[in-house]
């Protein structure tokens, strides 16, 4: 289920991310992150570097091995903290497994060799044996957003926001257990109406969720996609609250059939930024 790790810094990518509450973590990670917050983050914007080292047992990816320690994404929400993890190492090992099994929603050619994708998912499983908690924190997408993320909020949590002077985008923020509920339920309606493949990716979103602590949040930031769109279109898109229509007929009495309208019309609003991504 994981996104591809691509340099947002050429790539519009859009996110999905669990912040986890301070208060909810193990007392020396959220001292460091405490730090790390009222500390803020100094450092020059820009990609990660990476470690000049050899290929080894535990370093079969010399070049995903970050020079500089983890940042992470902060927000501040009814009083409270909440961060997000880079965990750079662990999410561009995600990633490579990600780019060997692309969904079908998102089909494309196979960027990662078989070897590779067998190599990264071999040190993926070594580092969560050792520590069942490395999970990765966010995914992300290149030129769209999947349509599967936004079964996971409700119309409710979208927040139109200026993110620069002039540069406008689309949050949406919701407490973790109802959005892994919503998941649930999205995997079986879809499972029931034949939609196997799409099911299993929604579950499996919902498994990533429930990975994390209860007092965590979830966060789709359209991010650089945004800019894809005019302001107007950014004003006018309510794309989970017609994905949402879509998966209530769904489950009603008319189905597919009531539903494919629906879908069809959130399907051609990303049509043009989903072929930027083919092209691409």
């Amino acid at each position: 289920m994981w996104g591809c790790s691509y340099n947002a810094a050429m790539v519009p990518c859009a996110y999905l991310r669990v912040f986890q509450s301070l208060e909810a973590m193990p007392a020396g990670e959220r001292e460091r992150w405490e730090r790390y917050v009222v500390a803020g983050d100094a450092r020059a914007p820009g990609p990660p570097r990476y470690r000049d080292i050899p290929p080894g047992p535990r370093t079969p990816f010399p070049f995903l091995e970050p020079l500089e320690e983890d940042r992470a994404d902060v927000r501040l929400e009814d009083g409270r903290f909440f961060v997000c993890p880079r965990r750079s190492h662990l999410q561009a090992l995600a990633s490579i497994v990600a780019l060997r099994a692309s969904p079908p929603e998102d089909a494309t050619e196979p960027l990662v060799s078989d070897g590779d994708a067998r190599r990264a998912a071999r040190e993926l499983a070594w580092l969560r044996r050792h520590d069942s908690s490395l999970v990765p924190s966010m995914v992300q997408s290149a030129w769209h957003v999947p349509l599967r993320w936004f079964m996971l909020f409700d119309d409710s949590e979208r927040r139109l926001i200026e993110a620069r002077p002039g540069e406008w985008g689309i949050r949406y923020w919701a407490p973790i257990e109802p959005a892994g509920a919503r998941a649930a339920r999205a995997a079986g309606v879809l499972r029931t109406v034949g939609m196997h493949p799409i099911a299993r990716l929604v579950r499996e979103l919902h498994e990533w969720l429930s990975s994390f602590d209860p007092r965590s949040a979830v966060e789709l930031d359209y991010a650089g996609v945004a800019g894809l769109f005019a302001w107007d279109e950014l004003d006018d898109d309510h794309s989970v609250a017609s994905v949402g229509e879509a998966m209530e007929a769904l489950a009603g009495p008319g189905g597919p059939d009531a539903a494919a309208e629906l879908y069809r019309g959130v399907a051609a609003r990303w049509a043009e930024p989903r072929s930027r991504h083919t092209l691409n």
